[in-house]
């Protein structure tokens, strides 16, 4: 469960929207979705995002619209979420992405439209847990001493992987065959992208499972996808693009048209496209 953080100083400033005062509670009740490096940050940023929500709601208000809660995969919406969405089918409209659009986009930007790059590593895994920090020291101090071994005897990693590795892959000389992206985890598959070929990681990697040395044999680059491929997905990704620009747009309309007290509107594209 998240808890509501509100920011002290910031809560004293009156927040309105053409006169209509936004509580701190609501900001508030904000601030969990809007997950920044500081409570002042959040705070500010969930700000914006009332905001943003009270001034498309007066506008749909002012339109006189009526808009009836739809339900997808179990969830149903609000009637303000129902009413914004409402709005902003009947105020934005942006052009389908055709054929010759794609093909431009796709042209300029080939290197986006490949398959998963394919490694080759091998690993040494000293299986520990973090919260036993005793054996966790241990493995770690191990890990490294092996570590300093290999760099200075680089062929010997097989052979260390055979008998010291705490891996089912120490039977393959810690061969773990090929893998793509998705297949290892966010950190084993950080330190493989930041590998040459033939090169052994010259720090040690921790992920859920332990403390990994690394080593990539071979890399091969993803193909490139032809455009009747990536035709579909290229269309959705330009006319989403297309509509979240039009919607800042929007929002900066609103907001430049209407007057607003205690909240720095320069930095709100949509905070509901968020």
């Amino acid at each position: 469960m998240r808890i509501a953080i509100q920011h002290p100083q910031a809560a004293r400033v009156t927040v309105a929207v053409n006169g209509v005062v936004i509580p701190a509670a609501a900001i508030a009740r904000e601030v969990q979705n809007h997950p920044e490096d500081s409570p002042q940050a959040a705070w500010a940023a969930a700000t914006r995002a009332v905001v943003v929500r009270e001034l498309l709601l007066q506008r749909a208000h002012a339109l006189g619209l009526v808009a009836e809660p739809r339900s997808e995969e179990g969830m149903r919406e609000t009637e303000d979420e129902a009413l914004i969405r409402a709005l902003l089918e009947a105020e934005i409209h942006t052009p389908r992405a055709d054929e010759a659009t794609c093909r431009r986009y796709h042209a300029a930007n080939r290197a986006r439209f490949r398959g998963p790059d394919l490694y080759e590593p091998l690993h040494i895994l000293f299986r520990a847990d973090r919260n036993d920090r005793a054996a966790f020291a241990l493995a770690l101090s191990r890990a490294q001493a092996v570590l300093e071994e290999i760099r200075t005897c680089p062929n010997r990693f097989e052979d260390f992987a055979r008998t010291l590795s705490d891996c089912p892959s120490a039977e393959a000389g810690g061969r773990l065959g090929q893998v793509t992206s998705g297949q290892t985890t966010p950190e084993f598959e950080d330190a493989l992208r930041r590998l040459r070929p033939g090169e052994t990681g010259a720090e040690l990697v921790e992920t859920r499972y332990g403390i990994h040395l690394v080593r990539l044999e071979r890399k091969a680059q993803g193909a490139e996808l032809p455009f009747e491929q990536v035709h579909e997905r290229l269309a959705a990704y330009l006319e989403e693009k297309a509509w979240r620009r039009a919607v800042a747009q929007y929002v900066a309309l609103l907001a430049g048209g209407a007057e607003v007290l205690g909240c720095d509107m320069a930095a709100a594209t949509s905070p509901l496209l968020q």
